[in-house]
């Protein structure tokens, strides 16, 4: 059991072969055509003193880039070959001990576009929801793996049996006996696994709805809260209003009335005022005068 795990396991050797094969993949299309082009320029610009061996070196480095050009490429199919292998074999291993929370970007293609989209919008919002997540993944990629393997299993040994039926002898018997068992002991784990990927899925609902939800309400208690404020606020905003417009009209009016007497109209009050005093005057010398000739 202990070998099996340590061979499951994914080493530092195992992820630098396939780094490797990916950085040949990426520079076999530029190194090879590139080598050849490199040394026949230097041979030109070092031998090529006369026009035509200049020309014989450029021709000729021409000719070897195109060809390491498909050499290249030829390559680099090659090595994306091997690299493909390489990851298929590594899922397998990973699958074999069971996958992990943390190894669930392995089988990236094997996701559901929904299941897509939530990884990634629960990782954007919620850490906790997005490790749930990643761990009900792992189960779910698990349980589909075994249900796979399961029905495969068991159409082989469905083909097995149908060819034991024809045999008679005794040890046809005892083997059909065993495999009547192995048919049960397989169909007893593709139900286990089909109910595991049930709740599996079940699970993967409930924590996208637990991640929608939180957030839903998040907003929605904001908006709430920000509403009240407007709706407070809105009562002081057309007092205000109604004030200004009051203030305003009294400018208008105060504006509309003469602020300072016109100077002609000053002048005639002050001439009427200077006539009646006198007239007074006038009246008080006269009485006097009346006053004297009587006596």
């Amino acid at each position: 059991m202990s070998e099996l795990a340590s061979q499951s396991e994914i080493t530092g050797r195992d992820l630098a072969r396939g780094r490797n094969l990916k950085i040949a993949a990426f520079s076999a299309p530029v190194v090879a055509p590139g080598l050849p082009a490199v040394v026949f320029l230097a041979m030109t610009l070092i031998f090529g003193s006369t026009p035509p061996l200049a020309a014989t070196f450029f021709f000729l480095g021409l000719i070897l880039a195109m060809v390491g050009l498909v050499v290249g490429l030829g390559l680099s199919g090659y090595f994306i070959y091997r690299r493909s292998n390489w990851s298929r074999e590594l899922r397998e291993r990973i699958a074999s001990r069971g996958i992990r929370a943390e190894e669930v970007d392995w089988f990236r293609h094997e996701l559901r576009t929904s299941e897509k989209n939530g990884l990634r919008s629960l990782t954007a919002r919620d850490a906790l929801l997005a490790d749930a997540y990643r761990e009900t993944l792992a189960s779910r990629l698990t349980a589909s793996r075994i249900v796979k393997s399961s029905r495969k299993e068991l159409l082989l040994m469905q083909k097995r049996q149908n060819k034991l039926k024809y045999n008679k002898s005794e040890s046809s018997k005892r083997f059909r006996s065993e495999v009547d068992e192995d048919i049960k002991k397989i169909k007893s784990i593709n139900d286990e696994a089909k109910q595991m990927l049930a709740e599996a899925e079940a699970r993967l609902q409930m924590i996208e709805v637990a991640g929608v939800r939180g957030r839903s309400i998040t907003d929605s208690e904001l908006t709430l809260k920000k509403l009240s404020n407007r709706a407070a606020e809105l009562p002081i905003a057309l007092e205000s209003a109604r004030m200004t417009e009051k203030i305003r009209q009294e400018l208008e009016e105060e504006s509309d009335e003469p602020q300072f007497p016109d100077l002609e109209e000053l002048a005639a009050a002050e001439a009427a005022k200077k006539l009646e005093t006198d007239r007074e005057v006038e009246d008080t010398g006269e009485s006097n005068r009346d006053a004297v000739s009587d006596t």
